[in-house]
Formats: C-alpha cells, sequence, structure tokens
C-alpha cells in the first residue's frame, strides 16, 4: 500500500477560506480516486496562511482489473440490432459469449480492462481536482490564464516517496517544498508525511491548524496571566488568527491610560476588527490596560520591537474610537433621529424614521399586555432605539449598535430601565444569545422583530429554501424565545394585527395587503414551524406541536407548550399510546364506512340501540369524559385533561374486543359508528391526533 501527499503552496490564504478549502481538496480528490476504483484506508487535510495539504494513505500500487458482462439482442436478432451492439462495445460477434436464458440464447460481450498504474492515473484525478476547488474568490496573476485564490508558489507531490508528475497551471509537481517564508524560506526534500510534517517544525512551521489554535490559546493565556489579567475567550478571533500566522508568537501590549475613559466594547471591537488583538479582562470582567498580539515570527530582541509597533498602530486606532466617542456625547440622541428619515429600512416599507414610529406604537401595546412593562419607558425606549444608527460610533462599528444607544442614553440621564431596553431590543439574535427578561426590553425587543415580520410578510418577502436575505428565521426565533423564556401569555394573531395597524397608520406606506387576517395566519404558521426547529433540540417531535398547533391554529405559545408536553406525557404512557392507537382504528373504521356509504356518522348516539354490556359502559363512559376535558381545557389543566382521556382506555379496549360494528341491524350499525366518532371527537378536543406519526 502506497502513501499520497499533496501540497499546493501559495500566497497568504484568507483565513475566512482556509478551512472549507482543505475540506474541499480532500473531498475532490478522494471523490476521484473512488471513480477510479482506487481505495485507501485514511485521508487527512491540513491548512495553513499559506498551504493546502493532502495525505492520503493506503492507496493501491495499481487499479483494479475490471471485468464487465454487458449482455445483447437474442441470437438471431435482426443484424441491424446485433450490429448496433457490437458498435457500442467495439467487439466483433467472434468476440461474444452466447449464454442460455430463460427465453433463450443471447450475445454477452465480455469486456476486460487491465487496471492502470496507480501514479499513471493519479495526475489527471488531482489536476480535475485543483481545477474545480470551489474559492469563493479567485485571481488571475502575471500572464497565467489559471485562476487561483492567491498567486500559486509550488506544488509537492509524492506517492511512497517518488513525485507523481502533472503540471496545474504555471506549475509542475516536485518533491520539495518550503517552510516560513522569512524564518525558513529555502527548499528542502521530503520523502514522506511523517518527513514532511517533521521538517516543515524544523523550518517554523506548524501545520495543523488545531495544534496552532491550542498552542495560541494557551500561550496567550499564560501571557495575560503574568500581565495579571485574564485573557477575553474570543473562539472566532481565535480561529481567525490561527489562519494568519504558521509559527505564532505570542506578547502583551499596553493600552494607554488614556483611552480607558472610551467604553470597553469600543476599544475590544476596535482591537478585534482591525488589530485582531485579544483583549485582557480583570477579575471583575473589566477591560484591563492590555492586549495579546500574535506575531508571525520570532524577534531576536524577544518581541520588544513588535510590541512597540503594534503599540503605536493601536494608539492610531483608539484615537479615532476615542474622538467617535467624544463627538457622540456632544448630541442628545433626539438630536440624530431626524437622520432616520434618511436611512431606508426596505423600499416598499419606507426609512428607519418610519419603523422608529411603527415601533414606538407596537411597544406600546405590547406594554400593555407584558406584566410589570412600564407604557411610558417602552415608548420612549422604542423611540430612541435606533438613533444610535447615525451616531459616529456605530457608523464605524454597527456591530456596536444598541450598545452605544444605552451609553449614550445614560449619558444623558434617561431612565435605567429605556437604557437598557435600547441596548437589548436587538436581542436574542441566535439560539446562543442572551434572551432580555426586563419588561420593557422584552417589550421593544418583541416589537422589533415583529414589525420586522409582519413587514415582509405583507410585501411577500419570505424566506425559500435555505434564502433567508433579512434574517427571518431569526427574528421569528427570538419572538419565540422572548414568549416562552419569559412565560408571556400573548395572542400571536392580536399581536400581528397591531403591527398592521401600525403599519397603516405610519404616513406614506401601503404594505398592508388587502387581507390581513390571511397574512396573519399565514406568518403564524411560519412561527409553527419555527417552533419546531426550536424544540427539536429538547427532544420533542415536530408532530407533537402539528397536532397541537393544528386544533384552530393556536397563538398562545406558553399554552401551546403546555399542551405539547401534556400530550408527550400522555404518549409516553401505556394508556395513551393504547388510547391513541385505538383512536385511530375508530376514526378509520368511520372514514371507510363513511365513504363506502356516502353518510356522515357524527350524529347523537341512541343509547336504546345499544345491545352490548361493552358499548353501553363506553357510552355512559364518554359523556362524563367529555364534560371533565372540556372543564380541564377551560382552565388550561391539560395533564387533569389528558388523564381524563387515559381513563377512556379500558371501556374502548373492550368495546373493540365483544362488539362488532358492521352487525346485521343497519340501525345498530348505524349507532356504532356514531360511538365510534365520538370516540374521535373527544380526543380530538385537545390535539388532532391524526397528525401524530408512527
Amino acid at each position: 500500500m502506497a502513501e499520497l501527499l499533496l501540497e499546493l503552496l501559495s500566497e497568504e490564504i484568507p483565513a475566512r477560506m482556509q478551512v472549507r478549502a482543505a475540506d474541499d481538496l480532500k473531498r475532490l480528490v478522494t471523490d476521484g480516486l473512488k471513480n477510479a476504483g482506487l481505495g485507501f484506508s485514511i485521508a487527512r487535510s491540513y491548512v495553513t496562511p499559506r498551504r493546502l495539504a493532502l495525505v492520503i494513505d493506503g492507496l493501491p500500487e495499481k487499479q483494479p482489473d475490471v471485468r464487465e458482462e454487458r449482455k445483447g439482442p437474442k441470437v438471431g436478432a435482426p443484424d441491424k440490432a446485433i450490429q448496433g451492439f457490437l458498435g457500442s462495445t467495439g467487439l466483433t460477434l467472434e468476440e461474444c459469449e452466447i449464454q442460455e436464458g430463460k427465453k433463450g440464447s443471447f450475445y454477452v460481450a465480455v469486456i476486460e480492462k487491465k487496471g492502470q498504474d496507480t501514479v499513471a492515473v493519479l495526475p489527471e484525478i488531482l489536476v480535475a481536482a485543483l481545477n474545480d476547488l470551489p474559492w469563493p474568490k479567485s485571481m488571475k496573476w502575471g500572464s497565467n490564464s489559471l485562476k487561483w485564490v492567491r498567486p500559486l508558489q509550488n506544488i509537492l507531490c509524492i506517492m511512497n516517496g517518488a513525485v507523481v508528475p502533472f503540471t496545474f497551471g504555471p506549475i509542475t509537481s516536485c518533491g520539495y517544498t518550503r517552510g516560513h517564508r522569512f524564518l525558513a524560506p529555502k527548499e528542502f526534500s521530503v520523502d514522506d508525511f511523517a518527513s514532511y510534517a517533521n521538517l516543515l517544525r524544523e523550518h517554523k512551521v506548524i501545520l495543523d491548524q488545531e495544534e496552532r489554535k491550542e498552542t495560541i490559546h494557551e500561550v496567550a493565556k499564560a501571557v495575560a496571566k503574568q500581565e495579571g489579567f485574564i485573557l477575553k475567550e474570543d473562539e472566532g478571533l481565535l480561529n481567525e488568527v490561527s489562519g494568519l500566522v504558521e509559527w505564532p508568537m505570542v506578547h502583551a501590549g499596553q493600552i494607554d491610560d488614556a483611552f480607558m475613559a472610551v467604553p470597553q466594547e469600543c476599544l475590544i471591537t476596535s482591537m478585534r476588527s482591525h488589530q485582531k488583538y485579544f483583549s485582557c479582562l480583570k477579575e471583575d470582567g473589566s477591560l484591563a490596560p492590555r492586549f495579546i498580539v500574535v506575531a508571525n515570527k520570532e524577534a531576536p530582541d524577544g518581541g520588544k520591537a513588535i510590541v512597540a509597533g503594534n503599540e503605536r498602530v493601536l494608539r492610531a486606532r483608539l484615537s479615532d474610537a476615542k474622538f467617535f466617542w467624544d463627538q457622540d456625547l456632544k448630541k442628545n440622541l433626539e438630536d440624530l433621529l431626524p437622520k432616520l428619515d434618511d436611512m431606508l429600512f426596505h423600499a416598499k416599507l419606507g426609512s428607519m424614521g418610519q419603523k422608529v414610529k411603527r415601533l414606538e406604537k407596537l411597544s406600546g401595546r405590547l406594554a400593555e399586555m407584558i406584566d410589570g412593562a412600564d407604557l411610558g419607558k417602552a415608548c420612549k425606549a422604542a423611540h430612541l432605539a435606533k438613533a444610535d444608527l447615525v451616531s459616529e460610533m456605530v457608523y464605524e462599528f454597527p456591530e456596536l449598535q444598541g450598545i452605544m444607544g444605552e451609553y449614550y442614553a445614560k449619558h444623558k440621564g434617561e431612565d435605567e430601565a429605556v437604557s437598557k431596553a435600547i441596548a437589548e431590543h436587538y436581542s436574542p439574535q441566535g439560539p446562543g444569545d442572551a434572551c432580555p427578561s426586563a419588561p420593557n426590553s422584552v417589550a421593544v425587543a418583541m416589537a422589533d422583530k415583529v414589525d420586522t415580520l409582519v413587514g415582509f410578510w405583507s410585501i411577500d418577502e419570505k424566506p425559500t429554501g435555505s434564502k433567508d436575505p433579512f434574517a427571518l428565521r431569526r427574528a421569528a426565533l427570538g419572538v419565540i424565545r422572548l414568549i416562552l423564556e419569559n412565560n408571556l401569555r400573548l395572542n400571536l394573531l392580536k399581536v400581528f394585527s397591531d403591527a398592521h395597524t401600525a403599519y397603516s397608520t405610519v404616513n406614506g406606506l401601503s404594505a398592508v395587503p388587502s387581507n390581513t387576517a390571511e397574512n396573519e395566519r399565514n406568518l403564524l404558521h411560519f412561527f409553527a414551524d419555527r417552533l419546531k426547529v426550536y424544540l427539536k433540540d429538547k427532544g420533542i417531535a415536530h408532530d407533537l406541536i402539528t397536532a397541537v398547533f393544528e386544533k384552530g391554529d393556536e397563538d398562545d405559545l406558553v399554552r401551546l407548550m403546555a399542551r405539547v408536553e401534556a400530550l408527550k406525557e400522555f404518549l409516553a404512557s401505556d394508556d395513551g399510546a393504547n388510547l391513541v392507537a385505538a383512536y385511530r382504528r375508530a376514526t378509520n373504521i368511520v372514514r371507510i364506512e363513511e365513504k363506502k356509504d356516502g353518510a356522515k356518522y357524527d350524529g347523537a348516539v341512541d343509547a336504546s340501540l345499544l345491545e352490548e354490556e361493552a358499548e353501553v359502559k363506553l357510552f355512559e363512559k364518554l359523556e362524563p369524559v367529555m364534560g371533565d376535558l372540556d372543564a380541564a381545557l377551560k382552565e388550561e389543566q391539560f395533564t387533569v385533561a389528558m388523564g381524563a382521556l387515559a381513563s377512556l382506555r379500558g371501556p374502548v379496549d373492550a368495546f373493540f374486543d365483544k362488539v362488532t360494528v358492521n352487525c346485521q341491524s343497519a340501525d345498530v350499525r348505524v349507532n356504532r359508528l356514531r360511538l365510534l366518532s365520538q370516540i374521535g371527537r373527544a380526543l380530538d378536543g385537545l390535539a388532532d391526533f391524526s397528525k401524530l406519526e408512527g
């Protein structure tokens, strides 16, 4: 068995493209090997800022021989058919075999193909894979027609120590590579993957991206600790920085005290976005006057010049942040609001200023529905929530929207609840984001998301397949989390209606559809689909939500969840599972007989026609159970309702064991079908059991 090693050395590959490119390279090459009949034991891909590497072990020395039998026409078939068959196989009639079948003799072409040496097959596979590598962006350089992510410099390709010869663009494969661009740029030969990885390390390159990440993380924590602080964890930045260096060297620098009065989010964002620096924190979680920089080279002075240079650059960056902060503090948030009229929210939905007016109306309506919310504070927060979008700081760092609004509001003496609601009204922005719990924050956050959803539904801009350019799925999930995690008793259809009203009363907007009720129901069904996704990780099957939701488009999510939880417990019990099986049997019988007879059997049961003891007991049990069920549902005691249904199991089982539905008497038969129909109605009072799967 052989080992294949491929390395593509280039100028620096953008960090965001590296991992995907390594995976794509492995996929394309291994698919090509499989299509060529070449098996292997293991394939591993690696990536650094300058190189993509792939090692495949367990390759055979040659392709297997292939014997293919192709069935042809019957012996004695028309000459045209035989000649067509021979033409497709490239054989003569004498070279074909004759085999016997059930319908007589027929010609068989036996095509034997000798396997080629693997080294002869590899060039075509590798070139095809490199041509098909799907870079998000690529470029040409010099006079080359080849397009690659960055100028390609060298291709190392060996199998069992011997070069696999092929040409890709201006580069011909070879048996050597180069190390770190500055620390060890000389070429060195490679015999196999083990020597390749070891020699790269000797030439100041850590090949494994996960090892680079771990090295950076551990050393950065140690350096921060030496400075007396704690490293601020940042997985995204760690991934990016590990894609910028081949030989990471970690140093600590100092932030000038003059900048520490600027909000720490501004400093952290500026250091992270522009300079790729890690921040350090004090024990209380506040920003420490230190930063961590990861260099890509060893320095003879221990990194003093590197630190000094980065401190100088950071000083300029933070001077900009401080300037933006100082300029913004000269204005009130109220002063910024007129600029929102010139900021487009959506061409069909008006300006951001119009959105603010809608938010005020909808936040006020929601504040009246949410316990603890203050109408005036919620409306004030909604009024100011978007003002920081036109501030200097947020213009430079859009990710600080909301956060800066809170700082500016506090600076001008706004109420704490108002300032907090401004900061939190974008949340939650994803599954891992904290969900607001303060009543005023919840009101404004929900208003913002519902306004967006109702607006885009009104103009028929809905998510399709994997495309969701306006993040409407995320907005719906945010509303779901706001409701469930705060146990809010809201009727979503009413909230959607209030949002439509806000759109219709804001001047200059014609985005309200003529049939708002249908638009609201469609949006509610979208919420049901999002709820299924949200609850999947909590072990709740999607069909339980469908079964409950279909009972009249349930729009109180807290009540819906209570029903779903009760239904889940009910189905987990023996009584529940067996009763659902009996329900299916009963509804199937009624459906079949109704179709056959062209009649409906949903009328009242005639007690005088009940002959068997089992049907009498079922009839006597059904009426009180349905009464208990109705009472429990009105009180939202769904577990009690399930218990009432479970008590039907014995009488229902006895009915199916001892009673023949399709009996000789036509009147008795109809009466029994009506009794079965009542079983269905009893269970359907809680959920649509026909929607349950399995």
